[in-house]
């Protein structure tokens, strides 16, 4: 397996703090290649998939997409067969960030960063990217040891995405939804509703016979759902429970559901994936 400079996007909206990182991290790691620096999580996600860099260090607060939300997304596209990078978050402080970051193991740097801690984190990721490659060299099935490699990111991703969501409401989960048709506003019980599905600025309500839009962020509509009743399979999909007539898994690994009163087949992405642990 041959050896090749280490490499790294930064996505952060704030361009002096990216520019700062860029030449702190020059002088504590050398070799290391920046590929790209973004300002917001979509692009982020689109960089990172083109380059593949071994190193991601991404601002928590950007426009549209979050940091965290822009990792869950590439875990979910990432190429099954290449191992996943090292994932480094950048916050300005935040007590509650910070503990949920150490609880979950997952690497971080305090804005503005610090040379001192800048080193640790180079030192932790260099190890991580040494003990990677060694196992694939090791391993005789290397798309196992990475499937297995990207587990406790999944892992620690769905605990701090959970930790970041809006708490339910203190009346109690929404029980009727307000949709307009045409110039009525119509009252839809959530109890009705097949799945959600998100579409740029709304949200599709799918019942059994009817499509609906409603002008709500995916995020802010989550919270107000009964957790027990409506399961997320996809960054952008909500079902009902009762709803799921199966679950089947192709040759690949990757698994679908088919529902009892809607013919579409929805994917199930690997973030949610456990969910559905015995097939």
């Amino acid at each position: 397996m041959s050896q090749h400079p280490a490499t790294a996007l930064i996505a952060e909206d704030e361009p002096l703090l990216a520019q700062s990182l860029q030449a702190e991290l020059a002088q504590a790691w050398p070799a290391l290649r920046v590929l790209a620096t973004v300002g917001d999580g979509e692009s982020a996600v689109v960089q990172a998939l083109k380059l593949r860099p071994d190193v991601l260090f991404f601002d928590i607060r950007m426009p549209g997409q979050s940091g965290l939300e822009a990792a869950a997304e590439l875990v979910d596209e990432w190429p099954q067969e290449l191992p996943f990078p090292a994932l480094v978050f950048v916050t300005a402080y935040d007590q509650y960030a910070v503990q949920a970051f150490e609880a979950q193991a997952i690497d971080y740097l305090l804005k503005p960063v610090q040379t001192d801690r800048l080193q640790k984190t180079v030192k932790k990721v260099q190890l991580a990217l040494a003990a990677r490659a060694q196992a694939a060299i090791n391993s005789e099935a290397p798309a196992v040891t990475q499937s297995l490699a990207l587990d406790p990111v999944l892992s620690q991703l769905r605990h701090l995405l959970a930790d970041t969501r809006s708490a339910p409401p203190a009346t109690g989960p929404l029980k009727v939804l307000q949709v307009s048709v045409g110039s009525s506003i119509r009252m839809v019980p959530v109890g009705d509703v097949v799945y959600f599905e998100a579409a740029d600025k709304y949200i599709r309500v799918l019942t059994a016979q009817h499509e609906y839009l409603v002008r709500t962020p995916l995020k802010e509509l989550l919270p107000q759902l009964d957790a027990h009743s409506f399961l997320q399979i996809h960054r952008g999909t909500v079902v009902h429970a009762e709803s799921i007539d199966a679950v089947h898994r192709d040759e690949s690994g990757k698994l679908t559901l088919s529902l009892r009163k809607r013919p579409e087949k929805l994917a199930i992405s690997r973030m949610y994936s456990h969910q559905f642990r015995a097939m």
